[in-house]
């Protein structure tokens, strides 16, 4: 039941990957130049695709959304991607921020469960989610971002903006933790 981090050079990528290791949650970080079929091979529960600089330098990710059926978390840019590979827009931040903003949960679903209606969480804006993508639903804003979170309607595939493996995010490794219940769940 392991989870793999897709590092796709972002600065968090190995916080990730650690966080779980807390949380006792069997993790592998791995790069973003890992094949299909190496993935398929390790036969894991899940796969959380970390932030980065760009989608350009993003190696495998779209294909790994396009075709891996196993439950799928976006963080930043893995939030971008998720967006990209099913039809949403993303584009520049209205507002460029790093900084801790409030998270307002418009659906606890199955990631936020337990959290509330409202979060501080610790956000990078440089870009962003711009449009939902089709058969998505929006299930967190902020004041400063439309699409905070998001989670398609009928597969365990989800899209945060802000980074839950940062201490500054309240409650952030009950994301991981709800995370990997859609994991085991999926497996069952």
């Amino acid at each position: 039941m392991k989870i793999l981090v897709v590092n796709n050079h972002g600065q968090y990528n190995h916080r990730i990957h650690r966080s779980l290791h807390y949380l006792k949650i069997p993790s592998e970080i791995i790069p973003n130049s890992t094949s299909l079929d190496e993935i398929n091979e390790k036969n894991p529960a899940g796969i959380i695709l970390g932030g980065g600089p760009s989608i350009e330098r993003a190696g495998n990710c779209i294909e790994y959304v396009e075709n891996l059926d196993i439950p799928i978390l976006g963080i930043c840019l893995g939030h971008q991607i998720i967006a990209k590979t099913y039809g949403g827009e993303i584009g520049v931040a209205g507002v460029e921020s790093y900084a801790k903003i409030c998270l307002n949960i418009n659906d606890e679903n199955d990631i936020f469960k337990g959290l509330g209606s409202t979060m501080e969480v610790w956000a990078s804006h440089k870009d962003e989610v711009k449009t939902l993508p089709p058969s998505f639903k929006l299930l967190a804003s902020s004041p400063i971002c439309e699409i905070e979170a998001m989670k398609h309607e009928n597969k365990p595939v989800y899209g945060i903006q802000f980074h839950p493996e940062v201490h500054h995010t309240e409650n952030g490794e009950k994301i991981f933790e709800n995370f990997y219940d859609v994991c085991k769940k999926f497996k069952g």
